[in-house]
């Protein structure tokens, strides 16, 4: 069954823009305004663009029934697969009491509070982000400053900012296989482009990172002196990549 999606339904870009976004402002509704679990609020979302795609974009009914089926599975499996095992581990670290030994390791080489958010949001997170990628490297690493007296809602933005540059080869290389399917690229194309960009990138978050704590009138020489090797460890996204 062939069946070209409308670019413009309504005959009104901005009005077409509009609904389509509906599912958007639909999770975020229910995520922020109504504190509704995260499951719930994904089957929202998909129920609304499910009648969206129905409805206004005039998607065939076994088609969008087809999507939402293919969009279930490749989310339990690439995606949950991967999270559920990250998540496993990290609670068998915790459980056994490994997870304080990783948080205060990193805790003693440096008692700076910019070189801890560098090692632990942005170079243990980047290493967090390729292994199981998605959601987990933030709300581990954001545990982590946490427990070192971060501030919750502070850790988690600094995590945030920090996790936007591994995020290019997170789960095991996913983002890469998606972009490769919906752009027609070969994927080894796409990991060279990544590949000349993420050095750059992974030099300037963690200066990023400093001038968001510190202010940039803060000089970025006293976080070298105070650990020399502390610049190498920032470009872990880029071996590791």
């Amino acid at each position: 069954m062939a069946w070209i999606q409308p670019v413009d339904p309504l005959h009104n870009l901005a009005l077409s823009a509009l609904v389509a976004l509906i599912p958007v402002l639909v999770i975020f509704w229910a995520l922020i305004i109504k504190k509704t679990k995260g499951y719930k609020a994904s089957l929202m979302a998909c129920a609304a663009a499910f009648v969206i795609a129905v409805t206004v974009f005039r998607m065939p009914l076994k088609l969008a029934a087809l999507s939402v089926t293919n969009g279930a599975i490749y989310g339990f499996f690439p995606i949950c697969w991967i999270v559920i095992s990250a998540v496993f581990l990290f609670n068998l670290a915790v459980k056994s009491g490994k997870f304080e030994i990783i948080k205060h390791s990193m805790a003693a080489i440096t008692a700076d509070r910019r070189l801890q958010a560098i090692l632990i949001a942005f170079s243990f997170g980047a290493f967090l982000e390729g292994t199981a990628g998605f959601g987990a490297p933030v709300a581990i690493t954001a545990a982590m400053l946490v427990g070192l007296g971060f501030d919750p809602m502070y850790a988690t933005g600094i995590c945030l900012v920090a996790n936007t540059v591994p995020v290019a080869f997170g789960s095991v290389g996913i983002p890469i296989a998606v972009s490769s399917q919906v752009s027609g690229l070969a994927e080894m194309q796409i990991s060279q482009m990544i590949g000349r960009t993420l050095p750059l990138l992974s030099f300037i978050t963690p200066l990023y990172l400093v001038a968001l704590m510190a202010g940039l009138k803060k000089n970025f020489r006293s976080v070298a002196r105070h650990f020399d090797f502390g610049w190498l460890i920032c470009l872990t996204p880029v071996f590791d990549g």
